[in-house]
């Protein structure tokens, strides 16, 4: 979905007196404090987020960014001169992730942010790491096409503090089995996946593109789950949830674990896209608004990791992904 305000946001004319006002965000800083804080920053650029399924980080993350409703017709009523444009993107389908990104090239208003929020990590998780590399490789020249002086396009990766648990096995990606497949293992490959090709995608770019990757949840626990979100509601997700103590026994949330809500959830993909504090931090891990590279395990900070990783995709969907 593409959200457009109308105009050029502004250049900040003086920005280390903008930067040097700008408030401190905190684990309960809200999706909407942060929009507020980089209004400027947000008016007049397009958003392209996946996964903006109700009750989800990505849907509260669009819907501050663009007074998302439930619908187009409900925005409009609400902002008429907004332009929304709902996308159908199947990531678990190459053919389908190419017809979904010629569409949005046939667009004509300019793509500034590029959210790769959907992701999930079940029996195929492969593809749902594959086609946000190939949709993102098929965006990256509409996305340098905004580049000027005064703004550098972003692309954000929202993975998962899951990812410390379990190290990304580079040839399952290549050669993924339904026989060894695991909810909680493949969800936090996934996630180690998506903060490799945030790494990899931001190096490559050499400045054309500021990249950053993120963990959505408290920083302090080392959870699959702990926001509020429409994940707690499928039934296949349970079982795993309970085992990692996530959810209780009776399948409710642990009380005992620190919950952010879906606002507070959301705030992190937020500052990922607009925070002005972050444009020389590319390549950067993001927990609760700000960089925690220290977050980050070792297995997905190595470098020759990332671009194994990047060279693996490359041959799956059949050509180079360069800039």
């Amino acid at each position: 979905m593409t959200q457009e305000g109308g105009r050029e946001s502004r250049r900040i004319t003086n920005p280390h007196k903008t930067m040097s006002s700008l408030p401190a965000f905190t684990p309960t800083t809200s999706a909407e404090e942060v929009a507020a804080a980089f209004a400027d920053q947000i008016r007049g650029r397009n958003v392209l987020i996946t996964g903006t399924s109700i009750d989800g980080i990505g849907f509260e993350a669009a819907r501050v960014l663009a007074k998302l409703k439930l619908s187009e017709e409900a925005i409009k009523k609400e902002t008429p001169d907004a332009n929304i444009r709902p996308l159908v993107l199947d990531l678990s389908s190459l053919a389908a992730v190419r017809k979904a990104a010629a569409k949005v090239n046939t667009y004509p208003e300019p793509l500034h942010v590029l959210i790769n929020n959907a992701a999930g990590g079940g029996p195929e998780w492969p593809r749902d790491y594959i086609g946000p590399f190939l949709f993102t490789k098929l965006l990256v020249p509409k996305l340098l096409a905004t580049a000027s002086e005064s703004y550098v396009p972003r692309v954000v990766v929202v993975a998962s503090d899951a990812h410390a648990f379990v190290p990304l096995d580079v040839n399952m990606v290549a050669h993924p089995s339904s026989d060894t497949y695991d909810l909680f293992g493949t969800y936090c490959q996934a996630k180690g996946a998506n903060i490799l090709f945030a790494n990899e995608l931001s190096r490559r770019a050499k400045g054309k593109l500021n990249v950053y990757s993120l963990h959505p949840g408290d920083a302090e626990q080392f959870n699959l789950e702990v926001i509020h979100t429409n994940s707690l509601k499928k039934e296949d997700n349970k079982a795993a949830l309970i085992a990692i103590g996530t959810l209780t026994p009776e399948g409710l949330p642990n009380p005992d674990l620190s919950w952010k809500t879906l606002g507070q959830g959301a705030a992190t993909t937020v500052a990922g896209t607009f925070d002005m504090r972050l444009d020389s931090k590319s390549g950067a891990y993001l927990v609760d608004c700000v960089e925690a590279n220290d977050k980050v395990a070792p297995h997905c900070s190595d470098p020759e990791t990332a671009a194994k990783l990047w060279t693996v995709t490359e041959k799956i969907i059949g050509e180079k992904f360069t800039f």
